[in-house]
């Protein structure tokens, strides 16, 4: 049997690389692409666990047939019906009309709506377990991670977690497919956009999930995207952890929208201040340019908010709105905020970010800087402190006495 990707002796992995979708869920960018995981164990009975996107690999049937190897496929474990995973049901089911499909209630309403199909449904509850001969698998239930009906399948006998979309990236595998087969820090961003994107608003729901699989010996994590990590799981379940907790780096990421250049030159003053006072991770993003992904990806990893708009409308400029009620939405803790912005008549930059402030509930660590028309450089000297006392906080010092 010609099969490359193994693990162990009788769990067979087909990874699809997709590298022509532009927009995942249509909406967040895939640059690097994406990948799907479908595993499939050959024991006494044969399971196989989830499928991939329709369409994206016209050999995905034959390389289960080719697994078997005349055997007959008992059962499919629906871990997450999100349709990257599971459209392929439908052809599965009509070439193996006599398998069962492992699943729990939630599961089967949703399969329900999407296949028709009613038949060879098996609920498993919480705690279940299935016997397929050397292999037990044991199932745990870990819902809105990020799906109501998401669950992990546990191998009691080998210690490899099937994790569904936990532990999943963006981006599709460049030749490596093992997480000791590649440079990781190639792989970490993309891995926290798709937490932050995808994952990040249940992050109380992750905490609870990795707390339940905190008691069982994790060797091998096979997520549905990207790696397999067979060498240094712990690795990747301690960044869930640091992520699911808000814990985040001491770094600033300055955000700002701006018309006509003003509050886009305010933003720089501010980045620079931070960088004078000792602040070394720093990102700076044009609103209307950088995609709401990676802004959300940066908040994520660094502790240190600044948020400015220019006047528009009497209200905030609209993207920089739509920045501020994502994050309300996925309701992102323990952030350092600071506000800042220009208006030439009435404003509503500054007053409707630091309404989105008080909202959130993160610390502002200095008063709004608010300018009125052009951003002259005395004008510009409000901004010092700002930059003085979010560097304070970043870095647990006080700056000002130390001067």
């Amino acid at each position: 049997m010609n099969n490359r990707q193994r693990i162990g002796n009788d769990i067979y992995w087909k990874s699809v690389n997709d590298r022509r979708k532009n927009l995942f869920e249509n909406m967040w960018p895939l640059p690097y692409g994406v990948s799907y995981n479908s595993y499939l164990i050959r024991d006494e009975k044969c399971a196989l666990m989830d499928t991939v996107e329709s369409g994206t690999d016209g050999f995905y049937m034959d390389w289960i047939k080719e697994v078997l190897d005349g055997r007959q496929l008992d059962y499919l474990v629906v871990h997450h019906m999100e349709l990257d995973h599971s459209s392929e049901i439908g052809e599965l089911i009509r070439q193996f009309p006599d398998v069962k499909i492992i699943g729990n209630a939630k599961t089967f309403k949703v399969l329900s709506a999407y296949f028709g199909c009613s038949d060879n449904f098996v609920e498993v509850k919480d705690g279940d377990t299935l016997d397929l001969g050397h292999h037990k698998l044991k199932f745990v239930f870990t819902p809105w991670v990020h799906w109501p009906e998401t669950m992990v399948s546990y191998d009691m006998t080998d210690g490899v977690l099937f994790s569904g979309d936990a532990f999943g990236m963006f981006g599709a595998l460049d030749g490596g497919r093992y997480d000791d087969q590649v440079d990781f820090a190639m792989y970490e961003e993309e891995m926290r956009r798709y937490y932050s994107n995808i994952v990040g608003k249940y992050s109380s729901m992750v905490q609870k999930a990795l707390a339940r699989l905190s008691t069982i010996e994790v060797r091998t994590i096979c997520p549905l995207h990207g790696l397999v990590w067979r060498s240094d799981p712990s690795r990747v379940i301690g960044l869930y952890d640091r992520w699911s907790r808000y814990d985040a780096e001491a770094g600033a990421v300055v955000i700002y929208a701006s018309m006509y250049g003003n509050t886009a030159r305010m933003a720089d003053y501010i980045a620079t201040g931070l960088a004078d006072n000792g602040v070394k991770s720093i990102r700076v993003h044009d609103v209307s340019k950088t995609h709401i992904s990676y802004l959300i990806n940066d908040i994520w990893r660094y502790r240190g908010v600044v948020l400015g708009s220019c006047a528009y409308n009497l209200h905030m400029f609209p993207l920089m709105e739509n920045l501020t009620r994502e994050l309300l939405h996925m309701g992102v803790k323990n952030r350092l905020l600071g506000v800042f912005g220009t208006f030439s008549w009435n404003g509503g930059g500054v007053k409707n970010l630091k309404t989105f402030a008080e909202e959130i509930g993160w610390e502002q660590v200095a008063p709004a800087v608010e300018i009125h028309g052009r951003t002259a450089p005395e004008k510009l000297l409000a901004c010092d402190a700002m930059a003085e006392a979010m560097a304070g906080r970043l870095l647990g010092k006080e700056i000002s006495e130390e001067k």
